[in-house]
């Protein structure tokens, strides 16, 4: 087909729930083809031969691997709910906040399940601090692309499925040290659009003490 468009992809990848959600927002029908970590196929080895990581968008058999794939989605299909901002300025800040959150929240939450201890002190603290930064970009808009879903909204929202477990095992609340940022990623949540591309937060906990269990965290 030439318009097909496929998403390869594992159902707890945040940079995959991206790309989901935003196929969604602009209503675009792909299929989805759930990936094996452990044991890739041959397809994502062929279409990502750089750094075999999900998720990869192929579109018409042509491969967008990851990370780019968000701003690709956007760009090729720009009549309906754009991402990006016009204007160069505020696209470029968009941007930054998106490598914010790349560079820093979710590998930061991994830390606050994965480790013990001071560790877990440590990690949940500098977590905090950092969707406090968040929140304060975010100010008094209702979205971060103002009073729509923009590119930073749908890069960050994808945490949502994580609270449950960030809260359980760094014993704080989202809510409660960042309510503004905790409405406008509820906000974004109730879209649906949004809702139907995460994972449930319980399936999410109970694979995370999956792997606890299995790297022997108590």
């Amino acid at each position: 087909m030439a318009d097909e468009v496929v998403l390869l992809d594992y159902w707890l990848s945040p940079y995959g729930m991206r790309l989901r959600i935003a196929l969604a927002l602009k209503g675009i029908e792909y299929e989805f083809k759930e990936e094996n970590l452990s044991n890739k196929s041959p397809l994502l080895l062929q279409s990502n031969p750089v750094h075999k990581k999900i998720p990869v968008l192929i579109h018409s058999g042509k491969p967008i691997c990851e990370s780019v794939a968000l701003q690709y989605i956007d760009e090729v299909w720009n009549d309906k709910a754009p991402l990006f901002p016009s204007d160069p300025y505020v696209r470029s800040q968009a941007k930054f906040w998106l490598d914010f959150v790349d560079k820093k929240i979710y590998d930061i939450g991994r830390k606050i399940w994965t480790t013990k201890g001071e560790e877990v002190e440590a990690a949940t603290k500098e977590f905090i601090d950092c969707i406090k930064l968040l929140e304060a970009e975010l100010g008094d808009k209702p979205f971060y692309g103002g009073e729509t879903l923009g590119f930073v909204d749908v890069a960050l929202v994808p945490i949502y499925s994580w609270f449950y477990v960030y809260e359980k095992f760094g014993n704080f609340s989202v809510e409660r040290e960042c309510p503004k940022l905790f409405a406008c990623v509820k906000r974004c949540f109730e879209k649906e659009s949004v809702s139907k591309s995460l994972p449930d937060q319980d399936k999410v906990y109970s694979l995370v003490m999956e792997i606890r269990t299995k790297l022997g965290i108590e």
